[in-house]
């Protein structure tokens, strides 16, 4: 794959500048992205979570108990460390670093999030992104499903200075098999000192999440951690002054409104009320081997 290795000019720069919010999930610190006041969405991008770095001390770990999810789909991403997933489907899978787990919550599913047990004995550290896409309104309502795919599955493309692994969607030529419902492109991008990228410029919404180093677009530079918003059709080139690692993602824009409530998604708000007694009342059922506690609806 032949990136492109230096800036041609005509760039246009970043049209929001996010800085994110530091928030606490479970006892474990994040920082979130979106949604934010700046803007509510990029693509079907409607959250977007940075966990860690953490470290964490023999005995400690992450423990997100059973929660409930309507009308999205969840992309959870490691770069370092590990996390063990449960959900009402039976699932139960251990993501690693550079592997996708996908959960499509569609018409209702309830999942934990833990660190391995195995993991506990030792002091290690954590860093991740976890994700929300919107499901487009005609897959609202799917059935729930969980995918995982190892890390060896994501494309991988390379070029001087740079190496980019495709999570989901299409960019440069290349396709994940992670399975999206609308235009979306999802990527880890490393790029060393003075090289540079251009933002894929097919899809209408774009952005890049900033995770390590610092870049210059158009002649701005930025510092991680900070997502990037840019407008559509604009000629984008990301350039590191220092290594750097980030998230680039977009696709199409969001069919329509979403409300968001808590861990719930959907373009009715009579559909969130029914999701909430539905959690209340036990309807999303139990997450086998994970049965014995959970997240209680907000008050």
């Amino acid at each position: 794959m032949s990136f492109l290795s230096t800036a041609q000019g005509g760039d246009a720069p970043a049209e929001i500048v996010i800085e994110p919010l530091s928030k606490d999930i479970g006892g474990f610190p994040v920082l979130r992205a979106l949604p934010h006041a700046k803007r509510r969405a990029v693509g079907p991008f409607i959250f977007l979570d940075q966990m860690g770095p953490a470290s964490f001390a023999p005995g400690q770990g992450i423990d997100v108990r059973p929660h409930p999810h309507i009308g999205l789909a969840t992309l959870t991403y490691l770069t370092e460390g590990s996390l063990f997933h449960r959900d009402t489907l039976g699932s139960a899978q251990e993501i690693l670093p550079g592997a996708v787990n996908w959960m499509t919550a569609g018409r209702g599913i309830a999942h934990s999030e833990r660190s391995p047990l195995k993991a506990r004995g030792t002091e290690r550290r954590m860093t991740g992104v976890q994700c929300w896409l919107a499901l487009p309104h005609a897959h609202e309502e799917a059935e729930p499903a969980f995918y995982h795919y190892d890390a060896a599955d994501m494309p991988m493309l390379n070029d001087t200075g740079v190496s980019l692994r495709l999570l989901a969607g299409q960019a440069f030529g290349a396709g994940s098999p992670v399975r999206v419902y609308c235009s979306t492109f999802y990527a880890d991008v490393h790029l060393a000192a003075g090289a540079a990228v251009p933002l894929p410029d097919e899809h209408e919404e774009r952005g890049v999440y900033l995770l390590e180093g610092e870049v210059e677009i158009a002649g701005a530079s930025y510092g991680a951690p900070v997502l990037l918003a840019f407008r559509p059709g604009d000629r984008v080139t990301i350039r590191a002054t220092h290594n750097a690692r980030f998230m680039m993602l977009g696709g199409e824009a969001l069919d329509g409104p979403r409300h968001l409530w808590w861990n719930f998604v959907s373009s009715s708000k009579e559909r969130i009320d029914q999701a909430k007694a539905d959690w209340v009342s036990g309807a999303f059922g139990l997450v086998p081997g994970d049965d014995k506690e959970w997240i209680p609806l907000p008050g």
